[in-house]
Order: structure tokens, then C-alpha cells, then sequence
């Protein structure tokens, strides 16, 4: 049998000793008076002679991170939304049956207790316990050193024990919370309406991405997950919800990586008669304002770098391939726009996908600052519009920092004759192998025939702002549940009838 085993056979003979005593070992509702937090911040500057001298009889509910038995009395810590408050118990001071109950208790047990505050010799505030009740037993042990659960697939797999044996984890879900929250506040405050799109579309398009497929039965009709909410979104701009917003959840059938997952969380939004330069100015309040909002500073620390979202930096994207160029042969503004200069340095076919091809190999993992990098070639930009005094290129732009690309955003396409026409360009990228290139959405050129407003739209990555607002180092730290490959049968299921045997 092995050592979890033998765990489960106790547990399950504790089950019996604690129902024997009366208690409901998985019990009901319990009526509290304080939560831990509450407790802790009303009365945590109290002395012991205020306390004396006022009692303050409370009732609280947590789980037992800390057991420390002294012959007829003991303390123990209980652990609520993060949070923990010492309790004691004393023989004495409980009728006999509670006390037996409290000779049972396991750590990870969450129980319900009544008494009153008093300071320890110590000084620790705590709970004279009066009342014991049971609320649900722990069957499997918690992480044997209680200070962290260290295997990072575990975690991951199991973050209900992450959240538990970590604290510090709880505090980055909290943030992106935050984040979210004062996201969704700076757009409603600025006239916004959010709204929900399908998550199932019969065409997938927003984005350069290989979709997931899944089939409608009632249909009979193969659907596609998304991989961007924005040609809905922009159908509404047509119908006149001038400023509508979504916090969606995406899917691209791609790799795994510390900055990619294949389900993700974007917010996206469109304004009419706005354009890029709108959303550039939009994007630097919204990012700086979330920032404060969730760390209470604009400035963080990035895997050692000090980024500072009150101060973006910005370039066109021919300039940030000048200004990063790694040797000392730099490339002038002229060379940059010569179509056989950029041939000779990538192997591309098109001056633009050779010059995004720099960009990348060159630039991007350089721009550790929160960076705005805008004017894109219009190849790879099929749902953007054409710069006026340079065709070649588009109003397009993109945040980054650390490495990692933040944003994307353009002033929206809106003449349907030219949308098609992008559209036949992706047609033909696909046809040449590229599986990632964009599909044709007559019903999108439709909507556009009944006349878009000018608008700028624009897509931030919530799980990367997280990261770099909480400092983690991989995606899967900031998804409460990442994907992971199956690990088989754990037989838990089966292991618990058969100590019911």
C-alpha cells in the first residue's frame, strides 16, 4: 500500500470516528459573525488589556494550515481568502465532545469555531475557543512542506492545492482581477458598451491563427472556435454602436510556450471616428491607468528590468529597425525602403514581409520599455487601412514591452471593395501553404456595404499584461487553468469505494 493509501485508509476510519461523535463530517452552512480579514483589520492594533477589558466574541470559518498539540490545549491557524488568525483550544474551555472532535482534527480540515479575542503571551491575536464545529474533512495531504507546493506541473494541474499551500499565488489572480476590472471601469467611464459575440463561427477571421474545429450535431455543420471577436465587433460599429468593447476568450490551435496559450483572454474595442493615432493616446491612459490600478504604482519590475507605463516609448517600425540594428553597418532610412536592400538581408519574398521579418529577428525582444511600434507593411495587416502618403504601408500599430507583444491595433478598414481585395490576397497566401492566412467573409464585405464610420479597434492581451504586472515568467502563472497533456487514470474515484468496502 502506498504512503497515500494509507493516508486515505486513516482518513476514511476518521470519517466513521467523527460522524460517531455527532459531527456531519462534509456539514452544512455556518453562521459567522467575522470573516478573518475583517477581524484582522478591526481589530488587529487592540492590546491584550483592551481586549480584556472589552471582549469581542466572534464566529469564523477557515481551513487548519497549522496544528501545534501541548498535552490539554493547543493552537492552530486557520486560513480564509488568503488570510490566517490563531486560534486556541483548551480542554477546559469546550464540552467534552468538541474536544474530541479537535483530537480528530487533521491539517487541512476547515472547521467553524466560536469564542473570544485575547492577545497570547506572545502578543498574537487570536481566538479563545468556545464552540468547535466540523465543515469538511481533508482526504488527500496537503504538500508536505506546507510553504510551497514546488513542482510547477502540479501546480499547474492541481491549483486548487497551489492555492492553498501558496499564498503569493492568490495574489497574482487578485491582480488580474484588477486589471480586468479597471479596464472594463476606463472604457465605460468613456462611453463604451460591452457586449458578447460567438465564441462558435462558421468562418474564423479577426486574426492570422489556426483555428480549433468542432461540429454542431443539430446542424450537422463543422464550426470553428475563435481566434478573435473583431469582425463581429466591427459589424456593430455598422449597425451604430459607435463604442462597444469585449473581454472574450480566444482560441488558436498553435503552440505552447511561456508567452503562448491556446486559450487565451483578450479585451478588444472599436470607436468610431476615431484612427489609430486615437487609439495610440486611448491605449497609453488605459495600460498606465490599469497599472496603478492594480500595483497602486505606474512603474513595475520585470524579470530585473524597471518598466515604467507612464513613459512609452515610440517608433515606426523602419525606425525601430535603424535604431536596433546589431552591428555597426546601420541601415539608413533609405536602405530601409529599397526593396532590393531588403531582399539581400531576408529571405521574404515582399519588401514588407522582409522588413517584419527584420523586425523580429532584430527588434523585437530588444523593446524591454513599454514600446509603441506602428506603421506595418500591409501585407500581414489584411483588416487595416492603407497610410494616405504611403500605400505600401498601414495605420497600424503595436505595444510591446519586455519582449512581448502587448497590443495590436489600426485604424479599420471600411471600403469593401478593397476589403475584398485583401481578402483574395489572403486567398492566395493560403493557396501558397501559409495556413495561418485569413479567410474570405462575404457576409463581413456585406455588412461594410451599408457603411462602416472611420474607426480605430484595438486588441490587448490581458493574461501578457498580467504577467508583467505580476512579475511572472510564463503564461500558465496567470491562467488558473493552463492546458496540459492528460495524465491518466489517477484512480481516485476507485480508491475511495474501495474503502468504503
Amino acid at each position: 500500500m502506498s504512503q497515500e493509501d494509507e493516508i486515505l485508509r486513516q482518513r476514511q476510519a476518521q470519517l466513521s470516528r467523527i460522524r460517531d461523535l455527532g459531527f456531519e463530517p462534509y456539514g452544512h452552512a455556518f453562521e459567522f459573525t467575522h470573516t478573518i480579514s475583517q477581524i484582522l483589520s478591526d481589530y488587529g492594533t487592540r492590546t491584550a488589556d483592551e481586549l480584556s477589558a472589552n471582549p469581542v466574541h466572534v464566529r469564523i470559518a477557515g481551513r487548519i494550515v497549522a496544528i501545534r498539540r501541548m498535552g490539554k490545549a493547543g493552537f492552530l491557524h486557520l486560513q480564509q481568502n488568503g488570510q490566517r488568525l490563531q486560534i486556541y483550544v483548551k480542554k477546559d474551555a469546550i464540552n467534552d465532545t468538541a474536544y474530541k472532535l479537535y483530537e480528530l482534527l487533521d491539517t487541512g480540515d476547515i472547521i467553524g469555531v466560536g469564542g473570544y479575542l485575547f492577545r497570547t503571551r506572545t502578543g498574537e491575536l487570536s481566538i479563545h475557543v468556545e464552540v468547535l464545529d466540523f465543515l469538511s474533512k481533508i482526504m488527500l495531504p496537503l504538500p508536505e512542506k506546507w510553504h510551497g507546493l514546488e513542482d510547477v506541473e502540479t501546480r499547474y494541474r492541481q491549483r486548487y492545492v497551489d492555492l492553498i499551500a501558496n499564498p503569493e499565488v492568490r495574489e497574482v489572480f487578485l491582480t488580474r482581477s484588477r486589471i480586468i476590472r479597471s479596464l472594463r471601469r476606463q472604457l465605460e467611464e468613456r462611453g463604451f458598451l460591452e457586449v458578447e459575440t460567438p465564441m462558435m463561427q462558421p468562418l474564423y477571421g479577426g486574426a492570422a491563427a489556426r483555428p480549433f474545429i468542432t461540429h454542431h450535431n443539430a446542424l450537422d455543420q463543422d464550426l470553428y472556435l475563435r481566434i478573435a471577436p473583431e469582425l463581429y465587433l466591427k459589424r456593430l460599429v455598422v449597425g451604430g454602436l459607435e463604442r462597444v468593447y469585449e473581454i472574450n476568450r480566444n482560441f488558436r490551435n498553435e503552440g505552447i510556450s511561456t508567452q503562448h496559450n491556446p486559450e487565451f483572454t483578450m479585451l478588444e474595442f472599436y470607436q468610431a471616428y476615431a484612427d489609430y493615432r486615437s487609439m495610440i493616446e486611448l491605449t497609453k491612459e488605459l495600460l498606465k491607468q490599469a497599472a496603478a490600478d492594480a500595483t497602486g504604482s505606474t512603474q513595475v519590475t520585470y524579470d530585473g528590468h524597471q518598466l515604467n507605463f507612464a513613459n512609452m516609448w515610440q517608433f515606426t517600425m523602419r525606425e525601430a529597425v535603424i535604431e536596433f540594428w546589431p552591428d555597426h553597418d546601420t541601415p539608413s532610412l533609405d536602405n530601409i525602403k529599397d526593396p532590393e536592400w531588403l531582399h539581400r538581408q531576408s529571405k521574404e519574398s515582399s519588401p514588407g514581409a522582409a522588413l517584419v521579418d527584420l523586425f523580429e529577428r532584430y527588434v523585437e525582444d530588444k523593446l524591454i520599455q513599454p514600446t509603441i511600434i506602428y506603421e506595418f507593411p500591409v501585407e500581414i495587416s489584411p483588416l487595416s487601412k492603407n497610410k494616405p502618403d504611403d500605400p505600401a504601408f498601414v495605420e497600424r500599430f503595436e505595444v510591446f514591452a519586455a519582449g512581448m507583444e502587448l497590443a495590436n491595433a489600426f485604424t479599420e478598414l471600411n471600403d469593401p471593395q478593397e476589403q475584398r481585395h485583401r481578402f483574395e490576397q489572403q486567398l492566395a497566401r493560403k493557396a501558397g501553404g501559409d495556413e495561418e492566412a485569413h479567410v474570405m467573409d462575404e457576409d463581413y464585405i456585406r455588412a461594410l456595404c451599408y457603411g462602416m464610420p472611420p474607426a480605430g479597434g484595438e486588441g490587448v492581451g490581458i493574461d501578457r499584461l498580467t504577467m508583467l504586472l505580476t512579475g511572472s515568467k510564463s503564461i500558465r502563472d496567470v491562467i488558473l487553468f493552463p492546458l496540459l497533456r492528460p495524465e491518466g487514470d489517477i484512480g481516485i474515484v476507485k480508491r475511495l469505494r474501495d474503502l468504503e468496502k
